[in-house]
């Protein structure tokens, strides 16, 4: 399985147990308390202190305060952020003068001059996605032009994941909303999912 593969928007211990016997390389936590997926940050912590060492966390944020950010990437809660909201170029030099934390920055991507934005973007990856946790599946054929590696987000589940990383090739894949059931992750859909990855 040569793509990477983070599992995103874990929130209860029964998650963490099930990423620890699948090992995706990556784990995230939704820092934004407007998301059914929220975690605050103690809820976090002691999340992230069942996890293995081998999968690194993923905070993630909208529009966050890059002190608030600073803080929790301080107290070893996660090792590298995602930004999903309205973050710039000048958030971006603002947090990385708070922290040296790898920094995603995603994109919705509706059009070619999306994927182009990306493509310019200083942050460390970016991710390529539909929307906030929307659940549906962008048209692919508008990252043809892109040459960086990049997250693949948005409406992936075990029968299309396949499909992308074969068809597009990218760095990493980010699923959340694919591996659930009712709104709560549920351990065979992400078994299935990497299942699916393993196959290749």
């Amino acid at each position: 399985m040569s793509v990477r593969v983070k599992f995103c928007g874990l929130s209860r211990f029964p998650d963490i147990e099930a990423v620890n016997e699948l090992m995706p390389d990556n784990a995230g936590f939704v820092f934004w308390d407007k998301s059914k997926r929220y975690v605050t940050p103690e809820n976090a912590e002691a999340l992230r202190r069942g996890l293995s060492p081998r999968i690194k966390a993923v905070g993630v944020f909208v529009d966050e305060n890059p002190e608030i950010i600073a803080e929790i990437c301080g107290h070893g809660i996660i090792g590298i952020i995602q930004l999903h909201g309205h973050e710039n170029e000048e958030y971006i030099s603002r947090l990385r003068t708070l922290t040296n934390k790898p920094v995603i920055k995603a994109f919705k991507v509706r059009e070619a001059e999306d994927v182009m934005r990306a493509e310019n973007c200083t942050a460390d990856f970016v991710m390529l996605d539909s929307g906030m946790g929307t659940g549906k599946v962008f048209d692919w054929s508008l990252l043809a032009g892109i040459t960086r590696p990049y997250f693949l987000a948005g409406g992936l589940d075990a029968g299309n994941v396949r499909e992308a990383v074969s068809r597009l090739r990218p760095y990493a894949v980010d699923v959340s909303s694919g591996i659930e059931t009712g709104g709560v992750k549920d351990r065979m859909k992400m078994s299935e999912f990497i299942a699916a990855l393993r196959e290749e």
